[in-house]
């Protein structure tokens, strides 16, 4: 499946048997590349984990750089960004629970192995990179908006996502204790802090 330059390319979603059919293949897809990388996982494991036959694998996805593009596609929505209700400390709070959320699912774990994948396959690094870029994306667009808005000083968009997903990501990691919302309202409160005291020219 090829996408412009500037488009990724969309998930096929057809109707009846054949769409669970699919959607079972590409859950089974995610899950066995988010524990054995790209080309670590075979289409007979595939078919198997997804409970459907393994010619309905090689027939509808005879290249394997496809079958994980499209699997990685399909649960895009995994990774999140940040909404827009108007209220930048809720947005973010909110944005940080899907993050934390999203650390549990194989989906994130596949696209971290796929943005590493430059050996393995270009074209999966290419797609992985281009939907994590496109979250950020979404991100720098509510950041624009909050400072046009009043409610931040210009800031580096980039550096405020790193301040405040890089907690997250430890204490998920670490699996001691579940991340809460009461912890990204901390990790939000004290990141804004710093921002609005911080010198600005």
């Amino acid at each position: 499946m090829a996408g412009t330059a500037d488009q990724l390319p969309t998930a096929r979603r057809p109707g009846g048997r054949t769409a669970r059919v699919r959607a079972q293949t590409l859950a089974a897809t995610v899950e066995l590349v988010a524990r054995d990388g790209i080309t670590g996982f075979r289409y007979e494991e595939v078919a198997e984990r997804a409970g459907v036959h393994k010619t309905s694998v090689y027939r509808n996805w005879p290249d394997r750089e496809e079958l994980v593009v499209e699997a990685l596609l399909q649960y895009a929505d995994d990774v999140g960004s940040v909404a827009d209700t108007g209220d930048l400390r809720r947005d973010l709070v909110d944005f940080l629970m899907v993050i934390a959320a999203g650390l549990s699912r194989p989906t994130v774990r596949a696209l971290a192995l796929a943005t590493q994948a430059a050996d393995e396959s270009p074209t999966v690094r290419r797609a992985a990179i281009r939907i994590l870029e496109e979250r950020t994306a979404g991100t720098r667009r509510r950041v624009d908006l909050a400072i046009d808005r009043g409610e931040l000083p210009p800031v580096d968009c980039s550096l405020l996502g790193e301040m405040i997903s890089g907690p997250v990501h430890l204490i998920v990691n670490r699996a001691v204790r579940p991340f809460t919302r009461a912890d990204a309202e901390r990790i939000v409160d004290v990141v804004l802090a710093g921002i609005r005291a911080a010198p600005h020219t």
